[in-house]
């Protein structure tokens, strides 16, 4: 449980540029938490890190590179973790995380594989400890909004889904820890696409049973372009197209058709529409603003929040990624899930 009186004392599990994005919008809360120690290899990540901390009139952490050692050393002094590091290591560092007695905050992806994803169901069922996947339409109070509608069958039947996501993410990332497979897992779907396909999984609330993808690297070592073709355990028929080659800025959109309703939006909750059968223009549905990942954690661990980016969120996009990647493996063929 949170203390009302104590902040919690999270390891900040890596300190590049999203865990400052992260720390930049937590050092204004009530709940700001106590960083007792962090976790990060590169000198030049943890200096820039610490000097949020230093603006912002706060203690510096020790910087301790070595998880296993973090946690042998400091665990009694921690109540969570808050890992966002390259992907390849989210499992262990969740596992061991976990079986040191933390609860965990995670960035997407949440694993490489569906074996490593069903490693930490088990680990967090294990343990009892939460784990929470900071999927950003998951935790948006629109798309919680839209699903609930969904779920009390407001829209009726869902016939099929269309989304793009496009950025110049190719690149932008040339020479860095994401295009290097063994670290990644992937290229531009996998990586940022990851926010499209849970997003997708979201509206569709429904099992994936087929998909078929063509991938296109653009010269380079992982995948910058692809197409999947998928269709749902009802019938409803997906696609997704991701372009992380645009000349220009980052952009989503995603349309759900069901019977009944059409819902307009992006990948991460920022904007959403609904239009009902025989209206002429979409309505936006615009509920107050979800707080920060962070608060939402903190609500989860209270126990006042269902926690809304479980580990079964992470599970269900990496096992449409194997579908996809093998099917574009194979030049197309289509996969059965």
């Amino acid at each position: 449980m949170t203390s009302t009186t104590q902040p919690v004392r999270v390891a900040m599990i890596g300190c590049g540029g999203f865990a400052r994005h992260h720390l930049r919008r937590m050092l204004p809360l009530p709940s700001r938490p106590a960083i007792p120690v962090v976790s990060e290899p590169s000198p030049a990540a943890y200096a820039e890190f610490a000097r949020l901390l230093e603006d912002a009139g706060l203690p510096l952490p020790p910087n301790q590179p070595d998880l296993t050692r973090l946690l042998a050393d400091y665990a009694g002094e921690l109540d969570a973790a808050f890992i966002i590091t390259p992907h390849a290591f989210h499992h262990d560092q969740v596992v061991a995380s976990l079986e040191a007695g933390l609860d965990v905050l995670m960035e997407k992806p949440m694993t490489m594989n569906v074996r490593e994803a069903q490693s930490l169901i088990e680990t967090r069922d294990r343990t009892g400890h939460v784990l929470m996947v900071a999927f950003p339409a998951s935790l948006s109070a629109r798309y919680r909004a839209a699903i609930a509608m969904r779920q009390a069958g407001e829209f009726g039947h869902l016939m099929g889904i269309s989304a793009t996501l496009w950025e110049g993410w190719g690149p932008m990332n040339a020479g860095t820890w994401r295009h290097v497979p063994e670290i990644s897992g992937g290229g531009y779907l996998f990586d940022a696409g990851a926010h499209m396909v849970n997003a997708v999984a979201e509206l569709a609330g429904e099992d994936f049973v087929e998909a078929a993808a063509w991938f296109n690297n653009n010269g380079r070592a992982v995948e910058t372009r692809a197409t999947v073709m998928c269709r749902t355990i009802s019938g409803a028929l997906v696609t997704m197209h991701a372009m992380g080659e645009a000349s220009h800025t980052v952009g989503a959109d995603l349309h759900a058709f069901y019977s009944e309703a059409t819902i307009h939006a992006d990948a991460w909750g920022r904007r959403m529409a609904i239009q009902r059968r025989g209206e002429t223009t979409p309505q936006p549905l615009d509920p107050p603003d979800a707080p920060i990942p962070w608060e939402q954690f903190l609500a989860v661990r209270a126990g006042t929040l269902p926690n809304p980016g479980p580990a079964e969120n992470g599970l269900r996009v990496v096992r449409l990624w194997e579908a996809i990647s093998a099917s574009a493996a194979a030049g197309g063929r289509p996969v059965k899930m």
